[in-house]
């Protein structure tokens, strides 16, 4: 009798080798160097603690599964029924049950001390310099800076949104909540994950070794447009910051008269001020009155806000940091800057020439229809009138133009 062929066939082969193929670009695709939120490249403190825990977890991990597949592929070749007599069972004897629990035992208790030890160290607050209010709506993050003497000193609030700006190496205290449903805030590079719950304040120690970007994102679903709800850190030089917050802080100016922007200041305050704040713009009235215009979110949104748009072309992103400002170009250039020009770039701002006007245009054209939200009338009336993300305003291109030219000129 001739032996039996245990080749597989060529079309079992061509399958076994694309998925082999495939499962070998999955994991170097994981191996990436410089990805936007690698938890294995640390840019701060925090972040450096749960790295040095996780590695000889993740190493010690890795050893016993390759363990025990080795075992269980030993067994089940080995083991393999041939129609012979059932091998010989372990039960009854008491040094191999004794070992196998005292082991994992010890690997267990090996991990467990530093874990808690790590975790106390991630919620000291005591040595926090500065203090943000950080929070979460459908579907973008709000950044409130107190006034405080931390920071650097902040004499007025600061209302911001998408890129949370902090001074470089210095231990800043995050107070998250949220206004609607649990998000969670989660920086790679800078720290661990901590969710933002409705009516409860969470705390969280956030730092920076250099100045730079550092890419995060939501964790915690939170409905139809979770994937699209990310956010920045910005790090900057504490000089640099006490710049930012200077910017922050101008006095409002009007548009010269006659001007495009003129004309977006009044398309934006007719059309975009009843949800979107801007500090410091005012109406006049026939009779002379100035009045300050004050944004009413509450009576529109869910969440009962919507971002600032004061200084917004300060910040790179907009619509929850979904988009950037910026082009792909101008946007190189900041992201990858040394620490010591990173400050100057960022603070340059978003000028016209650098401006991506072509998602900046669709967002505002049909806000709907480029990111999923809750925003049609339809489902405005599923939520007693108000809406999860901003609605389609009908805006024809040149009332687009203007408000675009408006917003320019916050910056």
């Amino acid at each position: 009798m001739s032996r039996r062929d245990t080749r597989l066939p060529a079309r079992r082969r061509r399958t076994l080798g694309a998925v082999v193929a495939g499962a070998a670009a999955l994991v170097l695709g994981g191996c990436a160097q410089d990805a936007p939120q690698d938890t294995w490249q640390p840019a701060g403190d925090n972040a450096q603690k749960i790295h040095d825990l996780q590695w000889p977890v993740f190493l010690v991990a890795g050893v016993i599964g390759v363990i025990v597949l080795a075992v269980v592929a030993f067994a089940v070749v080995r083991f393999r029924d041939r129609g012979q007599p059932m091998p010989e069972q372990s039960h009854g004897k008491p040094a191999l049950e004794i070992a196998l629990t005292i082991l994992p035992a010890l690997i267990l208790v090996g991990v467990g001390i530093p874990t808690v030890s790590t975790v106390f160290d991630l919620a000291e607050e005591a040595d926090t310099e500065c203090i943000i209010n950080v929070t979460g709506q459908q579907w973008w993050w709000e950044y409130d800076y107190p006034v405080q003497d931390g920071c650097g000193g902040i004499s007025a609030p600061i209302v911001t949104s998408g890129q949370l700006v902090i001074p470089a190496d210095t231990n800043v205290l995050l107070r998250l909540t949220s206004r609607d449903v649990i998000h969670s805030f989660w920086i790679p590079k800078l720290n661990g994950k901590k969710d933002t719950v409705p009516g409860r304040v969470h705390t969280l120690r956030m730092q920076a070794d250099e100045p730079g970007i550092y890419a995060g994102q939501c964790t915690e679903f939170c409905g139809l447009s979770h994937a699209n709800m990310k956010m920045e850190a910005v790090a900057l030089f504490p000089a640099d910051f006490q710049t930012w917050v200077a910017n922050q802080l101008e006095d409002y100016q009007a548009p010269a008269e006659g001007s495009l922007a003129a004309e977006g200041e009044a398309t934006f305050t007719a059309n975009c001020a009843y949800c979107h704040q801007v500090n410091g713009l005012t109406t006049t009235a026939p009779d002379g009155s100035v009045t300050p215009v004050l944004a009413n979110p509450d009576e529109f949104v869910v969440s009962g806000a919507a971002p600032n748009l004061t200084n917004l072309m300060t910040r790179n992103t907009f619509a929850g940091a979904t988009w950037d400002l910026l082009t792909e170009e101008c946007r190189d250039r900041v992201w990858n800057a040394p620490p010591e020009e990173f400050g100057e770039r960022y603070l340059a701002g978003v000028s016209a020439d650098c401006l991506n006007e072509v998602d900046l245009r669709e967002w505002i054209r049909n806000a709907p229809a480029k990111k999923p939200m809750y925003a049609t009338a339809d489902q405005a009336a599923n939520s007693g009138g108000k809406f999860r993300g901003m609605p389609a305003l009908g805006l024809n291109e040149s009332q687009i133009d203007q408000i675009i030219a408006y917003l320019l000129e916050r910056h």
